[in-house]
């Protein structure tokens, strides 16, 4: 019995994620990248490229209605080690209740400068270990893809990396365009749609 109740309180909690990200991308389609949120195993090949020796927070960005949040806290960062930085106030309300400790931060991420000083002032992290990136890249002009690329790699340590995900067969952000290495990480089938996962360093890894 209590087997099945597990059960059917599990479909219960990923039927809500997924009716609240419908709902996120009836009301903001921009800046929701899917209709279904990304699966456990997408979510779980990102948090993977975290050092959680390095001492460092993780900045998350675009964290939706938190699957990939869920993998990195399970991945091994502490709560108050991760600043996740989400776009829609729904699902910010959401994330602050799912993950309590996480300092979840309401703003724009192509405008992180303003975004994170508004919010924590002088307590803004210097530097991430590295970046978890569920930004739907595909929605902006390529010039915007680079510019946002740029602020995050100016914000961790030389040869870690910026994880980021599509749906495109494509990185979406293209190379030779800036101070950056372009590095395909993995096709995961087991998503809808399936999705593919870039890497983005400057410097040695």
């Amino acid at each position: 019995m209590s087997k099945g109740l597990d059960m059917r309180k599990a479909i219960a909690v990923r039927f809500g994620e997924e009716l609240r990200f419908f709902r996120g991308w009836i009301e903001q389609p921009k800046a929701v990248g899917s209709i279904i949120p990304t699966s456990g195993v997408t979510a779980r090949r990102m948090a993977s490229v975290i050092n959680t020796s390095s001492g460092l927070p993780v900045l998350e960005v675009g964290p939706g209605t938190g699957v990939i949040t869920k993998a990195i806290l399970a991945h091994g960062v502490k709560p108050d080690q991760l600043y996740a930085v989400e776009y829609s106030p729904d699902f910010v309300k959401h994330l602050r209740e799912a993950y309590p400790g996480v300092h979840v931060i309401q703003g724009d991420a192509f405008n992180l400068d303003q975004t994170l000083t508004e919010a924590l002032g002088d307590a803004t992290p210097r530097v991430f270990d590295s970046v978890i990136s569920g930004v739907p890249l595909l929605n902006f002009p390529v010039e915007a893809r680079i510019a946002y690329l740029d602020s995050l790699l100016d914000r961790i340590p030389e040869g870690r990396p910026v994880i980021q995900l599509t749906y495109g067969p494509k990185s979406p952000i293209p190379p030779g365009q800036g101070n950056y290495t372009v590095e395909h990480f993995d096709f995961v089938l087991r998503n809808i749609p399936p999705t593919q996962l870039w890497v983005y360093r400057r410097g040695r890894h």
